[in-house]
This record gives structure tokens, sequence and C-alpha cells, in this order.
């Protein structure tokens, strides 16, 4: 077994087993989850990594960690274990960055999952391969990875300016260009045989970014930098009624479906309301 399928084993559990306490534990989630205000206001700049280890739902995990076995594979008979690793992280941290960078005045802003590790990768294997296939699961069609590279970097693009989903499309485009720039930084040679289809995807990637830096208004994405309006008191109270109003809907369950209806993670919230009362 190579090096990088032990790793990549490791990094699913790890991934998996925090994902399933974060779907348990309101407060293990609430101290990992990626939130402006937390990393800008309160520097805890380590949910920039740890937030890539909680997921919102099952849905999300599974495809994330899907993602991350096929093309861990794809990357494994290339890359060493200080390679592959460098690449995850550096993806994690450059997506996560370019999200905090795009959401900087929002301080409500939260996120989480592994996408922008697994979108470096994903941007990697491309840079290195492609001419690999890519399948759509599960229907039985595959094509090259560098038509997969220039569909889903559009449709990020879009989504960014869109704003209209609840995706993470800043942390897909961060750390997409990041996965790709660092394994060619690795694997120069790599560049010249494959320069269309890289060029294909980082040229609009890296003109997109220079946009929203110096010119966000053609984007319509706020760049004015004023700091937070909010005084602490006000912060204070601001969760204070969000967490009221999601204890008010709990009860509502309760009345509706009973109270074995709750998940574990709306029990723990119950529980930790009552206790600060």
């Amino acid at each position: 077994m190579a090096a990088i399928d032990i790793i990549s084993i490791i990094l699913m559990l790890g991934i998996g087993i925090s994902s399933y306490i974060g779907f348990n534990n309101i407060s293990y989630f609430e101290k990992n989850v990626f939130e402006v205000e937390k990393i800008l206001l309160y520097k805890q700049y380590r949910r920039l990594v740890t937030s890539s280890f909680i997921h919102s739902g099952w849905l999300h995990l599974i495809f994330n960690l899907l993602a991350l076995y096929f093309f861990s594979e794809a990357l494994a008979g290339l890359l060493n274990g200080f390679q592959y690793l460098f690449i995850f992280f550096g993806s994690m941290i450059g997506g996560d960055l370019m999200a905090l960078y795009i959401h900087r005045n929002h301080s409500g802003y939260r996120a989480v999952g592994a996408s922008g590790a697994v979108s470096g990768l994903i941007y990697a294997s491309i840079a290195l391969f492609p001419d690999m296939s890519i399948g759509l699961f599960p229907l039985p069609i595959s094509f090259p990875a560098w038509v997969y590279g220039i569909v889903f970097m559009l449709f990020t693009l879009y989504g960014i300016r869109n704003k209209k989903e609840a995706i993470g499309h800043e942390a897909h485009l961060g750390g997409a260009v990041a996965g790709m720039l660092i394994a060619l930084i690795m694997f120069p040679q790599s560049f010249v045989p494959n320069i269309i289809p890289i060029m294909l995807i980082l040229v609009p990637s890296l003109s997109f970014i220079i946009l929203i830096v110096y010119r966000p208004d053609l984007l319509l994405i706020n760049n004015s930098y004023t700091g937070y309006k909010y005084t602490v008191d006000q912060r204070y109270n601001i969760q204070k009624r969000s967490k009221e109003e999601e204890v008010d809907r709990i009860l509502d369950k309760i009345n509706r479906k009973g109270i074995k209806s709750l998940s574990q993670r709306e029990r723990s919230l119950l529980k930790e309301y009552a206790e600060s009362k």
C-alpha cells in the first residue's frame, strides 16, 4: 500500500469521526466551524483548518470523502506523502482564505466541510493528468478531466457572482487554484505539455480573483473595509436571539412530533440552553 493510500485513509477517518461528533455535539460543532467574526475579531485562526473536519450532514460528508478517496488514488503513483499533505492542507487554507477575504465584512458568515482541500486535490490531478477520465456517477459516461475542470470552474465563478446558493463556491475557487499551482510548482515539467487545459482553467480563475481584489464593483462584491459595526453587547444580543429562536423551533418540534423526534444535536442544544438559565 502506497504512503498516500495510508495517509488518505487516516484523513478520511479523521474527517469522518470529527464530522460524526459534530453531528451529535453542538458545542463541538460551534468550536470548530468557520466563522468570519471568530477568525478576524477573536483571532481563532485554527478554524481555517478545523472547519474542514466537520460537515453539515451525511450527504455533504460522503460526497467529500468519495472525492478525496478517488483523487488521492489518482495522485498516489506520482506524489510522496509530504507532497500530498502539502497540496491537501495548502488547498484547504487557500480555500478558506479566499472565503475569508470575500466575506470579511460579513461577520456572521459560516461554513464547514473539506471541499476546499478536495477541490485542490481534483485540480492538482487535472494539472498533472489532464487526459485522465472522470466519470459522472451514476451515469455510465466519462470525459477528460480538463473538460470537467473548465465546466466546474465556470460554475464556481458563476456561483460566487450569483450568490444565491448556500454553497461555499469561494472555498472551491481558492482551493482549486491553490492545488493546481502547488502541483505545478512541484512538477513544473507538467506545465508545457498540458499548457492549453491548464491555461483554460487558470486564466479565467486568476482574472476573476484579480477583479475581486481591484474591481469588486464589477462583481457586486462589497470591498470597503469599515470594520465590524456591532458592539460586543450587540453581538451578544444577536447571538442570544438566534439561539432562542433555535430553541423555540426545537420546542415546537417537540409539541408536534414528541421528544423522541429530536436529533442528538438538538438535544444537546436544548440541554446547553437549560443549563445556561
